[in-house]
Parts: C-alpha cells; sequence; structure tokens
C-alpha cells in the first residue's frame, strides 16, 4: 500500500440523502469518485486531457463497507491511496470520516486504463504511470 493519503472534503447536501436524511449508499461512490478525480488533478494529471487522447480511466471493480451512516449536513473527509498499480490497472483504497475521525465507508476500487472508441484496455501511457508512482 502507498504511504501518500490523499485527503477531500465533502458536506453532505440534502440530495445526496434519502427520505430519512441519511447519505443514500451509492453516492459514497459519486464521494469515491470525486476525491480520486481531485487526487489525479493535484499529480497534475487531467482527465479532459487524456479523454482527448482517447484515454480514460473506468472502475471495474468495487468492494464497498458501509460502517456508519452519514447525515445531511455532515462534513466529511475522503481519504484515497493506491493500493495496488500495474501497467494497465490501479486499486484504490478509500475511505469516509466525518470531523471526529469515525469511519462511515470503505471501499477497495479498481480502476483500469481503456481506449475509449473501442473500449480495450490499454497500458496506462507511461507519464501519467511516473507521475502515479511518484505520487504513491
Amino acid at each position: 500500500m502507498s504511504e501518500t493519503i490523499f485527503t477531500f472534503p465533502v458536506r453532505v447536501y440534502y440530495e445526496d440523502t434519502d427520505a430519512g436524511g441519511i447519505v443514500y449508499y451509492a453516492n459514497y461512490l459519486k464521494f469515491f469518485e470525486r476525491a480520486r478525480t481531485e487526487w489525479l488533478r493535484a499529480l497534475g494529471v487531467e482527465q479532459d486531457l487524456l479523454l482527448s487522447k482517447n484515454i480514460a480511466f473506468v472502475v471495474t471493480q468495487v468492494l464497498m463497507d458501509y460502517k456508519k451512516p452519514a447525515k445531511f449536513n455532515d462534513l466529511l473527509t475522503v481519504s484515497s491511496q493506491i493500493s495496488t498499480l500495474k501497467q494497465v490497472s490501479m486499486v484504490f483504497a478509500q475511505n469516509v470520516y466525518n470531523s471526529n475521525g469515525e469511519l462511515h465507508c470503505s471501499a477497495q476500487i479498481k480502476v483500469a486504463c481503456v481506449e475509449v472508441q473501442e473500449m480495450k484496455a490499454r497500458a496506462i501511457p507511461a507519464e501519467v504511470l511516473e507521475v502515479l508512482k511518484r505520487g504513491r
């Protein structure tokens, strides 16, 4: 597992909750996605530039464990780190904590690099892979 942990704050909005005022389970995936995108941006990797080159990262596997419900207006922190980095894919270990440091949700999310038009796996571009290795 990498030693570098990226954190990203997320406020729970009304739209993130269900009728009971707690975060709807699928919305944790959105929080995780935002954190991964912002982590890449912080490393200087802009996904829109990759898309212009017919390259994208796609989620291929998710394993989530819900520990405690988050509620409307909670301020959460999403942590992200790469646990496995390969030529074509990577696995992120991601967690959502509240302001007291209590764990709400954890996930292992596998992301693969693909050529968009063919939706075929391809190697992560060398310059991006180097940035990812340094960001670990």
